[in-house]
């Protein structure tokens, strides 16, 4: 096709084409494998190529899927495919081959994308920011000095950039949401039980996390959660089923007007930047012209029991990951086969009670039933994404005491001692502090989208965060594709990668 712009083009945009027979998978394979070559030396977002595999899977693509011979980067944890690398981030992986394609993979698979190459991580995706020391840092394509967030780093920056217009994402406390709103893109955490986990396991951080993509349009996000959302049987969650199309709801205005509530303070008493309030307070003016009733009220929830439930669950699932690490290596873990962070994390969690845990859990469930009552009232529950805008890379790694500190407790196994004066829970804190928005839809297994409506006077995206009820995702994309036809939507292709 003359003059095709590959870049210019959404996956079902790119899928249309295809499906007209105006370009053929393999064209449009060597467009995407050309933009990663080319940008990735400078961005460092994809980790494991995959080209040679899927140049032979371009020459038999089915037309008739929804995202037929669209080229798509799955996300270096828990997406496995089968005989494929996959790491979590971690050198302790690097010798790992996944046995079988996770269930997530087989859905997508039926869209008929082309899953090209995997994203980089943080080390088992527990950061905020994606900086493993395994792979080296991912840079977002608007400031290379910036992160592009975490844990879906890499695969919001390959997007932002065009080197793909879908990537695999999960979310288990704003993975999704987080590198969305740093890298200018829609990013929606559908509800819990929603998409697939399996084959071999029946939830991910206790429900916490739930696998989607990241996109540069709602109708993206809204076709593939179509095409993924089935019913697992082996799955311990499932969400309230949805009858129609989601796609459809994003591309048809409802006419209804919604009752927002809205809140620019941190759920944990920290500061939020003024930056971040000012995008929220830009959206409720929007919506209210819109005819929206907006009103500013807080969550009925107490954020620092939210924090502390969620930073219990996140200690216990990183000493579950680093027992389970055991089935790969042939022997048990020790301290220099992952990050010192992971490590410390991992004694925390080992030193953490049974009974702190179940505590832990049953305040997700109290703030679930209080969330559902909220939203008998209020449609929408709109915050900031993030408390402050990107950080520069290594601008959140541990100082060189802090290091050494980490080196002689881990070796000395002090994870009891450092549960006891709750040094690592005020650590981990401060870092929650420039994202505390996200967390609360992670434990209630709301539905929760990212919205890139706001730059910062530096450049940089930050986003707007909506929640709504359970099952309420046909809501979260009415409202999206109505925003996204405004002139407030970001579009990525301001940034200079693009």
């Amino acid at each position: 096709m003359e003059g095709f712009d590959y870049k210019r083009y959404d996956g079902l945009g790119l899928a249309e084409l295809i499906k007209k027979k105006e370009l053929h998978p393999k064209e449009v394979l060597t467009e995407a494998i050309h933009t990663i070559e080319r940008h990735n030396p400078k961005l460092n977002a994809v980790i494991n190529k995959f080209y040679e595999k899927v140049e032979k899977e371009a020459e038999t693509v089915d037309l008739n899927g929804t995202f037929a011979g669209v080229p798509m980067l799955l996300k270096d944890i828990s997406q496995e495919v089968a005989g494929e690398k996959i790491t979590s981030g971690s050198k302790a992986f690097q010798g790992y081959r996944a046995k079988a394609d996770s269930d997530y993979v087989k859905q997508v698979r039926w869209t008929g994308a082309l899953f090209v190459a995997q994203t980089n991580v943080p080390e088992f995706a527990l950061m905020g920011i994606t900086e493993p020391a395994f792979y080296g840092p991912t840079r977002n394509p608007w400031n290379l000095h910036h992160t592009p967030g975490g844990s879906s780093g890499g695969s919001a920056a390959a997007v932002a950039c065009g080197m793909v217009p879908i990537a695999g994402a999960n979310d288990g406390g704003g993975s999704i949401r987080i590198p969305g709103a740093y890298c200018g893109l829609f990013g929606l955490k559908p509800t819990r039980g929603r998409t697939p986990v399996g084959p071999n396991h029946g939830r991910h951080w206790q429900g916490a996390s739930v696998d989607h993509i990241l996109s540069r349009t709602v109708r993206d996000s809204a076709a593939m959660l179509d095409e993924i959302s089935i019913f697992e049987k082996s799955a311990a969650f499932h969400a309230p089923p949805f009858h129609g199309s989601y796609l459809q709801q994003s591309q048809t205005p409802s006419g209804k007007k919604f009752i927002i509530a809205y809140s620019v303070q941190s759920p944990i008493g920290t500061e939020v930047h003024h930056e971040c309030k000012q995008a929220v307070f830009n959206a409720a003016k929007l919506l209210d012209s819109l005819g929206h009733h907006v009103v500013e009220v807080d969550a009925p929830v107490d954020g620092r029991k939210i924090a502390k439930s969620y930073l219990t669950m996140y200690f216990g699932e990183v000493a579950a990951s680093l027992t389970a690490l055991e089935e790969v290596l042939g022997r048990k873990a020790v301290m220099s086969d992952v990050e010192p962070t992971t490590w410390i994390l991992g004694l925390v969690g080992k030193a953490t009670s049974a009974e702190a845990f179940v505590l832990s859990i049953r305040e997700w469930d109290k703030a679930a039933i209080a969330m559902e009552q909220f939203h008998e009232t209020y449609d929408f529950y709109l915050t900031p994404t993030t408390a402050f805008p990107p950080a520069k890379i290594g601008e959140l790694e541990p100082s060189k005491s802090e290091k050494l500190a980490m080196q002689m407790t881990g070796k000395l196994g002090l994870g009891g001692l450092l549960k006891k004066m709750g040094t690592v829970e005020k650590v981990a804190e401060n870092n929650l502090s420039r994202t505390p928005f996200t967390q609360l839809a992670n434990l209630t297994g709301q539905p929760a989208m990212t919205v890139p409506i706001h730059l910062t006077s530096d450049g940089l995206p930050i986003g707007v965060q909506f929640m709504a009820a359970r099952g309420r995702e046909d809501l979260l994309f009415s409202l999206a594709g109505m925003l996204e036809q405004t002139d407030s939507w970001i579009t990525v292709q301001n940034n200079p990668f693009f």
